[in-house]
């Protein structure tokens, strides 16, 4: 599993539009494409003004498969609807490393 971390700077009084607008957009349409699993909204209580998404993807190869071309024209609904830019502060790819389990697997 491939983790998309990003993390975005929004006016305070709009990040609950934000979030919603996101949702309702960008996570919409990435359910659509193979290998996403689910995205998750992360809220800092100490900055009213961060929001960072959490993108779970079966692997990097079906994430980095979805076309340029689809991902202009989803930021541009997304743009369209928002009315007004969010700043990416930063992103991040993680892969999940996962311990082998049974009885014979050392620790």
């Amino acid at each position: 599993m491939v983790v998309e971390w990003l993390k975005f700077r929004v006016p305070a009084d709009q990040r609950e539009r934000y979030i919603q607008i996101d949702d309702e957009i960008w996570t919409a349409a990435l359910r659509g494409y193979p290998g996403f699993l689910s995205k998750e909204t992360w809220i800092d209580p100490n900055d009213d003004e961060s929001v960072i998404f959490v993108i779970h993807w079966r692997t990097r190869a079906e994430w980095k498969a979805i076309p340029e071309a689809d991902l202009q024209a989803i930021d541009h609904r997304f743009q369209a609807a928002l009315g007004f830019e969010a700043m990416m502060e930063a992103s991040q790819e993680f892969q999940v490393r996962r311990w082998p389990v049974g009885p014979d697997a050392a620790r």
